[in-house]
């Protein structure tokens, strides 16, 4: 696919769910920014903000298979992946595919599910595949995970582990919306919910090519190198414990790759890289618990984004 039909792509999908969704700053260009970087999104914010309508309305702007999953302090990880069952009349056991042999999947209140049952999702979202009773089995192309979770409440849930978190190419919160944007809110779902009426404005094979296309986008090698020196700060940092690591880089580079064709363009720039750094960055930092309450892992990567020196063109 050609730069100029990804981005128009791009703008399809955004301008399709923000029929639903009420913008709130640039949360909606980021998820189809994640979703055409082929990377997995972790939605975080209190209750009613809108998590789940943004993720229904996105499943629904695109041609593809849809399924959701509400995780569960009882849920199992055969739940996630499948189970064999025994076939009595033919004598054997077989497969039987789980939720995530789908093109979109909802995994909803993440946080609820025992760690057990969320590790049923590590090698889903890095390798796309499910290994199961000694077989491998590919997932659909796209795949593509959007993952709630409420940072509230803590009673009967379990927090994701670093290595869970580090799936996920960006983490965003929606926010409440103030203003005009809380009025227009009330406008849209006055009568009806605007969701039923939203339609599909591209097929599976279209954003599985669009994905194919996002590699291709130029980033220079000055821009690798200010990539790395991001990573290479934070792991130096005396406030972090555990900096960003070379997948952290990876996910950042293809990241800022997408953004760049969700804002009309086959090249990268330097604010591209500072505007993805913190919802792509932040959530793979751990900084260290005396400094807690004074500065979390977003403050701090600015704070580094500030020190280093942006690339200029020569």
């Amino acid at each position: 696919m050609e730069f100029v039909k990804a981005s128009e792509l791009a703008s399809k999908l955004v301008e399709n769910i923000k029929k639903v969704i009420v913008p709130n700053g640039d949360t909606t260009e980021l998820v189809v920014a994640a979703l055409l970087a082929g990377g997995h999104v972790l939605l975080e914010d209190v209750p009613g903000t809108g998590k789940t309508m943004l993720a229904k309305t996105l499943s629904k702007s695109v041609d593809a298979e849809f399924r959701r999953l509400q995780f569960t302090p009882d849920l199992m990880p055969g739940d996630v992946t499948g189970i064999s069952v025994y076939n009595q009349r033919e004598q054997k056991f077989e497969f039987k595919p789980g939720p995530v042999f789908t093109n979109i999947l909802l995994a909803d209140e993440i946080n609820r599910a025992t760690p057990r049952s969320q590790a049923a999702l590590l090698e889903c979202m890095e390798e796309r595949q499910v290994t199961a009773d000694g077989s491998t089995m590919k997932l659909a192309e796209p795949f593509f995970v959007i993952a709630t979770q409420n940072p509230v409440e803590t009673q009967g849930t379990f927090p994701l582990p670093e290595a869970q978190l580090d799936r996920f190419i960006i983490k965003l919160s929606l926010g409440y919306p103030e203003g005009e944007a809380g009025v227009e809110i009330l406008r849209r779902f006055r009568e009806s919910s605007p969701l039923a009426e939203v339609g599909s404005v591209t097929t599976a094979e279209e954003l599985s090519d669009a994905i194919h296309t996002v590699p291709k986008v130029k980033i220079s090698d000055a821009l690798l190198v200010y990539i790395h020196q991001i990573a290479e700060a934070t792991r130096k940092a005396e406030k972090v414990i555990l900096g960003i690591s070379p997948r952290g880089e990876l996910a950042l580079m293809r990241a800022v790759q997408a953004w760049a064709i969700v804002n009309g363009r086959d090249y990268v720039l330097p604010d591209d890289i500072k505007r993805m750094a913190e919802p792509v960055l932040a959530h793979r930092m751990i900084v260290r618990s005396s400094y807690q309450s004074k500065e979390n892992e977003t403050d701090i990567l600015r704070d580094l984004l500030g020190k280093i020196a942006v690339p200029t063109e020569e």
